[in-house]
């Protein structure tokens, strides 16, 4: 990794944390931003609940700051345009958790993101660091995070919660303008919205309850018809959990979903014979699960996607090939591997032989792999 030059001051912390309380308001605010950044983060609730319960939205424009609460930001016409508009960047970090938030809270998918820990990572900060490190190594300030665990549903706020939100959004502005310096140094410019793009839209993907199936990897063993059993289980838990906004272990947990769906049980009885499956399930749904294991087992699940199995010895020989020639690119663009090649991309192209498997023949990965590609395609060959 390059030597990490910090970048300039960070404007000091305002002296009154500002609050905006009425939709108009916000939507006055944020016009006034005219197209600039927004730097955005959020504060939330998730104990036993399916969905996050939204806590706090800390805004970001320029050198003006503010807090809301969620019913103000739900409300706001301008704050549902500025994420839905392409043409202004939403400047988060470690953005999964909010994207996921606005989703179920909001019904939107954010437009225009940049996800500034992935930027950090192009830019040759690291993989996966932490905002408080970054912010520490570029500005030289240590923040206070004790208020992390804390309330957020709750009111009022106390000052230290107050002062950590803002602190959250308060560097992204000049951690995005450290961020895109490097990158036009790197030829990288693009790359940071390009991969923040593909990250949102696949977490939308994995979000679709008809592909969640495919993240039980443990049911990788069960045949075909078995998987098409497994999905609608999936599908159906992922409906009940919704319905009843309960984490989806506490409906039924993967392993036992799984062991269903290998066990096919005709009856209800079966069903609580199977190992592992709970009293209240089998009382709470076990009619219901009879009938969907019966539907889906005589259905036709020939043109099902079926969950990726564990690579062979043969094919993790290959892996560990096609992973030094990965290595060899990321080093020498300063790129971690582990943003260039993700475990999951490099398995795909493994099992198909086939970089677009991967989306390595797309953008900057395609760019980054152009020394390395003919010994690449020789391996694939």
């Amino acid at each position: 990794m390059d030597a990490i030059n910090p970048a300039a001051p960070v404007a000091a912390a305002p002296e009154t944390v500002s609050w905006i309380r009425e939709p108009e308001e916000l939507d006055r605010w944020i016009a006034e931003g005219k197209g600039e950044p927004l730097a955005l983060d959020t504060e939330f609730e998730r104990v036993d609940t399916f969905y996050p319960i939204p806590g706090l939205v800390q805004l970001g424009l320029g050198d003006r700051f503010c807090l809301v609460d969620p019913q103000v930001a739900e409300a706001s016409e301008g704050f549902r345009r500025i994420l839905a508009n392409p043409n202004v960047p939403k400047l988060l970090y470690a953005m999964s958790e909010d994207l996921e938030l606005f989703r179920h809270w909001l019904q939107l998918e954010p437009q225009g993101l940049v996800d500034l820990q992935i930027g950090a990572a192009l830019a040759g900060a690291g993989f996966s660091v932490g905002y408080a490190r970054l912010v520490e190594t570029l500005f030289g300030e240590t923040l206070d995070k004790s208020a992390t665990r804390s309330d957020w549903v709750s009111r009022p706020l106390s000052e230290a919660q107050e002062r950590y939100a803002l602190d959250d959004v308060r560097f992204l502005v000049p951690m995005y303008h450290w961020v895109m310096a490097r990158l036009r140094e790197r030829g990288l410019e693009d790359a940071v919205g390009e991969e923040s793009t593909r990250f949102s839209r696949e977490l939308a993907a994995q979000d679709d309850p008809d592909n969640h199936y495919l993240k039980l990897r443990g049911g990788w063993t069960l045949s075909r018809q078995q998987q098409g059993v497994l999905r609608d289980l999936v599908r159906w838990r992922e409906q009940e959990a919704k319905r009843r906004d309960r984490p989806r272990g506490r409906v039924v947990a993967d392993p036992l979903l799984i062991a269903i769906a290998q066990n096919l049980p005709g009856s209800v009885r079966e069903l609580s014979s199977v190992q592992g499956v709970p009293p209240a399930v089998v009382r709470r749904y076990g009619d219901k699960i009879v009938e969907m294991v019966a539907d889906a087992a005589s259905a036709d699940n020939s043109g099902i996607e079926t969950i990726a199995p564990p690579l062979n010895r043969e094919q993790q020989m290959f892996y560990k090939q096609l992973k030094r020639l990965m290595v060899e690119a990321a080093e020498a663009r300063d790129i971690p591997v582990e943003l260039l090649a993700p475990r999951k991309r490099l398995e795909a192209v493994v099992q198909q032989r086939d970089l677009s498997a991967g989306l390595f023949d797309q953008g900057w990965r395609h760019e980054t792999l152009v020394p390395v590609r003919e010994r690449i395609e020789e391996l694939l060959t």
